[in-house]
């Protein structure tokens, strides 16, 4: 199982999809009526969709897997008595699977069948999204939720986070501490660590400071530089997050402790932490669809 894109809904889609491709650095793929949809330089055909609201909100998160595995998804999910139903996307690359609501509102939407592209030549593009991270009421029960219903598994936890991965990434997702739900942070992964620091670059030109960054990550051990978008939400530049074996033992939050006034492996920038909580709380989770049975 691979993490493909996110689906957003917002006020003013074409000028954050002008942002995105402009000064953030990715490709547009096209526009279907009200909904922009940008790629990176790798096989999928987009990475983020932009659709055209009054409100802002993630419609989905998107998986791509196996027949056999959306096979596991759907009896795993039944059990665990989510709210679901299946979909036929009508996104770039197509596919058809089911969608699922986690129990604090989280929406994932898993495909067989999608389209992959031809890859692009661009070195300061993002090859892919690396993770989509929530910000939970409650991480701990979501991350067991995650392990049961999906198949995922928990990589570590943090006094902060707690981290899953559905394949041998470190994390595809992770789970904030946050008290509440919504949308924490969109994660591009970039080529190597020179992409990333070009990338700063690119926003200082235009008088955007990273809100926390550059620095390196304890567990995933990315690197990484964080923004708040103009159009809302905060977004990343990472590379190189950690592969990880079948048996890789979690940690524990006394495993991830750093020295006094330190947060990543480097302790060299400061963190807009009043800046990035307000970010946010801005993209909330909402339904626009109702639950039916998965073999239909």
């Amino acid at each position: 199982m691979k993490l493909r894109s996110i689906e957003l809904a917002l006020p003013g889609a074409a000028d954050a999809a002008a942002f995105l491709t402009d000064i953030w650095g990715m490709a547009p793929a096209d526009v279907v009526g009200n909904i922009h949809y940008l790629r990176g330089s790798g096989s999928y055909p987009y990475l983020i969709a932009l659709e055209e609201s009054a409100d802002s909100y993630v419609r989905s998160t998107t998986f791509v897997c196996t027949a056999d595995r959306l096979a596991q998804l759907k009896r795993s999910v039944a059990e665990a008595g989510l709210t679901a139903a299946p979909v036929t996307s009508d996104d770039l690359g197509g596919g058809h699977g089911i969608i699922v609501e986690l129990a604090e509102g989280e929406l994932l939407r898993f495909l067989v069948d999608a389209a992959e592209v031809a890859p692009i030549e661009g070195h300061d593009l993002p090859v892919k999204l690396t993770h989509v991270v929530f910000n939970s009421a409650d991480a701990e029960m979501t991350g067991h939720l995650v392990e049961d219903a999906l198949g995922f598994r928990v990589s570590d936890r943090t006094k902060g986070m707690v981290f899953v991965r559905c394949n041998d990434s470190h994390h595809s997702t992770a789970f904030a501490r946050a008290g509440f739900a919504s949308l924490n942070h969109i994660a591009f992964e970039m080529e190597d660590m020179d992409a990333v620091m070009r990338g700063i670059g690119r926003l200082r030109d235009q008088d955007m400071a990273p809100a926390w960054g550059p620095g390196r990550h304890g567990p995933g051990a990315n690197v990484f530089a964080y923004f708040i978008a103009p159009f809302g939400p905060v977004i990343e530049f990472s590379t190189a997050v950690n592969k990880v074996p079948d048996d890789y033992q979690a940690g524990a939050p006394e495993d991830w402790t750093w020295p006094a006034k330190r947060i990543d492996q480097w302790g060299m920038s400061d963190k807009d932490f009043d800046g990035l909580r307000a970010a946010e709380e801005k993209f909330r989770h909402r339904r626009n669809w109702e639950a039916a049975p998965l073999d239909a």
